[in-house]
């Protein structure tokens, strides 16, 4: 099936099998490799990204229910050779990551989460970030990142 979308800010057409999911598009067909697959059940959120502005697992879509839809991934978040989105910089300077499996698919939730709620409190913070799992750290510093980005003003 021929697929039409926009990547990053990119129009990008291709003929896809139509049982392929929309994070092996991401990955294999694009070379985006940012989006991880991590459970292949759709509980863990490192394939998260954002589509039509929501934040969505990846892996839950076949890329032809994508079709004339916009994809934001990592790499879309910040220019390459730029600097870092906000959501980014908060998670370095909170270092809100260890192993980085899971951040991908964190910061993309955590920019939606901000885009709807540009001041959240702690409790609202990890309830926007739940269905994405770290096995690393614990939490408290991602949460801090998050904070940290919301008091910043980070809407987008």
């Amino acid at each position: 099936m021929r697929l039409s979308v926009t990547v990053n800010g990119a129009s990008v057409e291709r003929d896809v099998e139509p049982r392929t999911l929309l994070v092996d598009f991401i990955r294999d067909e694009l070379g985006l490799t940012g989006t991880n697959i991590g459970c292949d059940t759709s509980q863990c959120g490192a394939c998260t990204i954002q589509l039509d502005g929501a934040a969505v697992k990846s892996c839950t879509l076949l890329a032809v229910q994508a079709e004339g839809s916009s994809i934001t991934t990592i790499e879309g978040l910040a220019p390459a050779g730029g600097e870092l989105h906000p959501v980014q910089r908060a998670f370095h300077e909170e270092h809100g990551l260890q192993c980085g499996f899971c951040t991908p698919g964190m910061v993309m939730t955590a920019v939606a989460l901000l885009e709807q709620n540009p001041d959240p409190t702690d409790a609202e913070i990890r309830s926007g970030l739940d269905g994405n799992l770290c096995r690393c750290t614990g939490y408290e510093n991602i949460v801090r990142a998050v904070r940290r980005a919301a008091e910043a003003g980070v809407t987008a």
